[in-house]
């Protein structure tokens, strides 16, 4: 049966006029202390719009160069430095006499610099973690603490558009679909993050259960890192975001590269009443069908059905709960020591699987 590779169409379009789109984009200049600058604005917002109304996602290129399927391509200089950045984080990981690298994340939003006016338990569980693993010689702990898109200025991570869903050459590793000036969505933090997961030998994540789910902030960066699991590294095959082409390289066969794949990981979800046994699956099993491999997962109730305002207290008489952390951290150590000391390895992991994703 032979497939089309014609795009199916039919949305309506999300563009705006120009009155709308300056009207938008000035209100993030509603602080009176701009009034004194409305006309300067006002240039600033016309050349906003030349650059909307043209769709200058890319403005800064410069050609590929050798080594790309098209070196002649226009490539975003962002996306070069950002490969560029993975490129030395992934020498660290492959570094056999450097540090043991470990990546911990915090996925709650709650901050005691915002709204809240409290800290997250999820980021005290962490420094458990951290204290557990900073004794370790010869290691090196990066902290990733996600309450930052909240209460940091200017800290976005930014939706997954689905590229892979149309095709999985469409999807470019890193994430070639932001920075996109033209439509203002920029400050993407995925472009720090990615170096992170790869220069990690461990990762260990601690989350709240959030309406039965993971957080806002883990879920961004959860669909962010799909162009790990099998993305495109070379934008130029596919001329950019040219969807035919993509879906005909994937049909001419895709080898769905694993570029985070033998990478320890640990997982701890927390939660008050329901929940926190299906987000400590989902989180599990999306990193284990990265092919990661699974040294710890956890999933406790700190203030079972109790409330809300004295849950730091209920996490401060959970001694069991504290142990249970550090021993989640303890067994990322022992999993990171015994795969870079080539003495633990993965069930199945050299199998040929009969089909990828």
């Amino acid at each position: 049966m032979s497939h089309s590779t014609e795009p199916r169409k039919g949305m309506p379009s999300p563009r705006l006029s120009e009155v709308d789109f300056k009207a938008r984009y000035l209100t993030q200049f509603a602080d009176p202390a701009y009034e004194p600058l409305k006309q300067e604005l006002g240039r600033v917002a016309a050349a906003a719009w030349d650059a909307y109304s043209n769709s200058r996602k890319s403005p800064r290129t410069r050609k590929a160069g050798p080594g790309f399927a098209d070196p002649d391509y226009d490539l975003a200089i962002d996306w070069i430095n950002a490969r560029a950045a993975i490129d030395r984080a992934q020498a660290q990981h492959e570094d056999s006499r450097g540090p043991a690298r470990y990546l911990l994340v915090n996925a709650s939003s709650r901050s005691e610099h915002t709204c809240p006016g409290e800290m997250s338990k999820s980021y005290r569980l962490m420094e458990l973690a951290q204290q557990v693993i900073a004794r370790e010689p010869n290691s090196v702990i990066q902290e990733l603490d996600l309450s930052r898109l909240a209460s940091e200025y200017g800290r976005k991570i930014h939706p997954c558009k689905a590229c892979f869903s149309t095709a999985p050459a469409l999807c470019h590793w890193p994430c070639s679909c932001y920075p996109n000036y033209s439509l203002g969505q920029t400050h993407d933090w995925m472009n720090e993050i990615y170096p992170m997961w790869v220069a990690a030998h461990g990762v260990m994540i601690i989350t709240p259960v959030n309406w039965y789910q993971v957080s806002s902030p883990l879920k961004l960066m959860m669909d962010r890192l799909v162009c790990a699991d099998g993305g495109n590294t070379d934008p130029t095959s596919t001329h950019g975001k040219d969807a035919p082409a993509a879906k005909q390289m994937e049909l001419a066969g895709w080898k769905y590269e694993r570029h985070l794949k033998g990478r320890q990981f640990a997982v701890v979800v927390h939660g008050d009443a329901e929940g926190a046994e299906g987000v400590r699956r989902s989180i599990s099993d999306w990193l284990t069908s990265m092919e990661l491999t699974a040294a710890a997962a956890l999933d406790r109730y700190i203030g079972y059905w109790k409330p809300y305002a004295t849950s730091h207290h209920e996490l401060d008489r959970d001694e069991a709960v504290q142990e249970e952390v550090r021993n989640a951290a303890r067994a990322l150590v022992e999993g990171v020591e015994a795969t870079r000391n080539g003495k633990q390895t993965a069930p199945g992991a050299d199998l040929e699987a009969p089909r990828d994703k």
